[in-house]
């Protein structure tokens, strides 16, 4: 019973009138975010920041996270009637919803997407309950060295399971750690790049990078890129799967939520790789595989069930051990820094409140959106239709205005542009802005970490493997960087032996 007590707390803390109408608010908008290409969750909480400041720090977050898992609902919408996914872990949605809609089942498509979203979301908040006390009572005896080489995992990981070029990646983190390093010297108050300019002595803020990275650049690189334009939706009947419906799709929920939850825990994972992990399992399950890409109802069930239990789940690792995942989660890690609020082992201790009344406002987020999907499919296509050039402009000046209001100053607003061309540049080029603010927000703990264990260790890197966790967590993060390597040698081996067999079977014959 003492473990239900907090439980019962964070719902009596969910059920408080403002806190309820943040949770609306957060959905709604994810949904919404959802549906519009190219911005999502992680540029709209960047822009959003500013706005969370006057407001209560469990209430704050309690709509972030309604924007994050509420935009997993949204992108299913446009990836089934347009053939355009909204949001990037709906991309394999498009393959089997589309046709289906095609096919005059658009309803059957986002009912299934729903009734599995909602079971997924569900299934992960459940485990998120049970699991994260778990993980923060182990957590708690971490100390600097097992942060140490919890930070250095977390970083490389990103980097090297994130899709695209793993050079540019790890380039971008490594970008990252040097902006962590701009400003004083956290033990000897000595200064560090700042060229002599007094306004970069506390360092960069997180919340300018985050709205340049993530918010004025995919803007800028958005309106470049010119999506085309959508489509006329197909008419949407029949929301409810039928029973066959349901039953052939029963399997594929039960799996995603599974491969899901557990995907979105490790760094480097979350709703993409979980949808896209999903549907390669089911369809090479299927008895007949042939059907996926012509309209699978299990195509649109599995993916969609995976996203939302793998966005959930995220909160684990970025609640009880203050490591975010991915790009979105470390936009969350400094929003609750931002709030007064370290994430991490002493959070479910010293904040129950907050971490029970963000983990139990999920349950209260996904009823809504499994109550408004289906009812405002309408209203999101029209959205769709506005011009980019108008969406663009007004997106923007939201942006700087919340820049400026951050601290009334426009050397906030002219780090908000310059990352922002920083950003689209990046995008332009291939590289990920993730890992960038992935090792910047995990810089500071990492350094200070670090010194703080070699002080410890009389200066001896050696002393890290002299503890079991960190020696553990060190080995793995050594296994991860030789991973590549090991591979690429592999590989090498291979195409070398098929080389050397290949003269003598035509010698034979």
């Amino acid at each position: 019973m003492d473990f239900l007590n907090p439980v019962i707390n964070g719902f009596a803390v969910v059920l408080e009138p403002t806190n309820l109408l943040y949770c609306l608010i957060g959905v709604v908008i994810g949904m919404l975010i959802g549906v519009l290409p190219g911005l999502g969750p992680a540029a709209t909480i960047a822009i959003l920041l500013p706005l969370t400041y006057n407001v209560e720090p469990v209430t704050a977050i309690i709509m972030l996270a309604g924007i994050f898992y509420g935009a997993q609902y949204g992108g299913t919408i446009t990836s089934v009637l347009l053939r355009l996914p909204g949001e990037a872990s709906s991309v394999v949605t498009v393959f089997d919803g589309y046709q289906m809609a095609r096919q005059g089942k658009a309803g059957t498509a986002l009912g299934l997407a729903a009734i599995g979203s909602f079971i997924g979301g569900t299934a992960a908040i459940i485990g998120l309950t049970f699991l994260a006390p778990i993980v923060a009572g182990f957590a708690l005896d971490f100390g600097p060295p097992e942060y140490t080489a919890l930070a250095l995992l977390g970083i490389l990981l990103v980097a090297t399971i994130s899709s695209g070029a793993k050079a540019k990646a790890l380039i971008a983190a490594a970008v990252g750690l040097l902006l962590a390093t701009v400003g004083r010297d956290i033990f000897t108050g000595q200064s560090r790049f700042t060229f002599g300019n007094l306004q970069l002595a506390d360092g960069i803020d997180f919340v300018p990078i985050a709205m340049g990275l993530f918010g004025l650049g995919e803007i800028l690189y958005n309106l470049e890129e010119r999506h085309r334009a959508a489509k006329a939706p197909s008419k949407v009947s029949n929301v409810w799967p039928s029973r066959k419906d349901l039953k052939q799709a029963s399997g594929s929920i039960g799996r995603g939520s599974l491969l899901g939850f557990f995907l979105g825990i490790l760094p480097g994972g979350g709703a993409t790789i979980a949808s896209m992990a999903s549907y390669a399992m089911e369809k090479k399950r299927a008895k007949q595989p042939e059907r996926f890409g012509k309209g699978a109802p299990e195509g649109v069930a599995g993916p969609e069930t995976a996203n939302n239990a793998a966005a959930t789940s995220s909160f684990i690792p970025l609640l009880t051990l203050g490591i975010p995942a991915n790009a979105t989660m470390a936009l969350m890690f400094g929003a609750l820094l931002i709030q007064g609020v370290t994430p991490g082992p002493q959070l479910v201790e010293q904040n129950p409140e907050l971490f029970w009344g963000v983990v139990n406002s999920m349950y209260i987020g996904n009823i809504l959106l499994l109550i408004m999907s289906l009812p405002l499919v309408g209203i999101f296509v029209k959205i769709l239709r506005v011009r980019a050039a108008i969406l663009a402009p007004v997106t923007a000046l939201i942006t700087l205005l919340g820049a400026y209001t951050i601290n009334n100053s426009m050397f906030d607003v002219t780090l908000v542009v310059v990352f922002g061309i920083i950003g689209y540049l990046m995008k332009k080029f291939g590289f990920e802005p993730g890992p960038l603010v992935l090792a910047f927000v995990l810089g500071e703990l990492l350094e200070s970490s670090m010194r703080r264990s070699l002080l410890v260790f009389g200066g001896d890197p050696l002393g890290f493997f002299g503890r079991p966790i960190s020696a553990t967590l060190l080995i793995v993060f050594v296994l991860v960087a030789l991973l590549p390597v090991i591979r690429s040698i592999a590989k090498r081996k291979f195409t070398a032996s098929t080389l050397v067999t290949k003269p003598d079977i035509k010698e034979k014959v």
